[in-house]
């Protein structure tokens, strides 16, 4: 019996062992990776690279354009994911009885979220550009996008609602509220930070994706600010993609395909850090 306690205490501590250097080895390559993006890049940072049009066959001058055109996309797609996205979580949640369908649903979302983004910029080309006619365009893209999010935002806002213990749902109604009562006043302030988690980390991934916007909206260069939601648009992604390996001047312009990506890891790290600081603000909230 010692024997296998002393046993089962080196397999404990060896395994601590292990998962601590792989932790800290993870750690040490994110951290490189990080700084030889920002060694590369940081020559180009100035408030003229972040206000500025590209100039010169791209060589100089800065990604306005690209960094207001994430931003539309990011506002559009989340125009389209999130009501949709907690729409149909509380409906899974809260109103769905029957469990086959409630699995048939739930399968649905995870094999969509499984589908690579080069399959849904396909798609956003052929439903939205082509057989919608609204063209290479902000609106196609943001739809895009949207789709492309819709399972993380369920799927996020789910747990969320799962979180809310039932006894909160059960005192709501013994008190005389209606079920959408309960679920507007109680479960969704309730489950509110880990809603805007989801929400968060979706903007993220609509700011860094390249595949659906290369087919629905994005363009190389445009020499104004998108005047209409049917317009084309530059995008830090696609700026990224086009300068490392489209370009006519690509060694003469990696410095600036570093900068752009700084700006586009500070614009998702700082999603997810708004994410965190808002979940930490309003379960602060809720406990008082």
């Amino acid at each position: 019996m010692a024997s296998l306690q002393a046993k089962a205490r080196v397999i404990e501590k060896t395994s601590f062992i292990i998962i601590t250097a792989l932790s800290y080895t993870i750690l040490a390559f994110l951290l490189f990776v990080l700084g030889y993006i920002f060694l590369q890049g940081y020559r180009a940072l100035s408030w003229e690279f972040l206000t500025a049009f590209p100039k010169n066959e791209m060589r100089e001058g800065g990604i306005f354009p690209a960094l207001l055109g994430t931003l539309y996309l990011m506002i559009g797609s989340s125009v389209i994911s999130v009501p949709i996205g907690v729409m149909t979580a509380i409906y899974l949640t809260e109103y769905v009885e029957n469990i086959r369908v409630l699995q048939f649903i739930r399968l649905g979302i995870n094999n969509l979220a499984g589908v690579p983004s080069v399959v849904f910029g396909l798609f956003g080309l052929s439903v939205f550009v082509i057989f919608l006619d609204f063209g290479s365009s902000i609106v196609a893209g943001s739809l895009t996008l949207g789709i492309l999010n819709l399972p993380l935002v369920i799927r996020s806002t789910e747990e969320a609602l799962l979180t809310v213990p039932i006894s909160y749902r059960e005192a709501s109604l013994s008190l005389g509220a209606t079920k959408w009562q309960t679920i507007y006043k109680i479960v969704l302030p309730t489950a509110l930070p880990g809603i805007l988690t989801g929400i968060m980390l979706s903007l993220g991934r609509a700011a860094g994706e390249t595949a659906p916007i290369m087919f629905t909206c994005a363009t190389f260069y445009t020499p104004h600010i998108p005047d209409s939601l049917f317009s084309e648009v530059m995008a830090l992604p696609y700026h990224i993609y086009v300068l490392a390996t489209a370009g006519t001047h690509i060694e003469a312009t990696r410095h600036i395909q570093y900068g752009t990506a700084i700006v586009l890891i500070v614009l998702v790290l700082g999603l997810n850090f708004t994410g965190m600081v808002l979940r930490y603000k309003y379960r602060k909230k809720f406990k008082q």
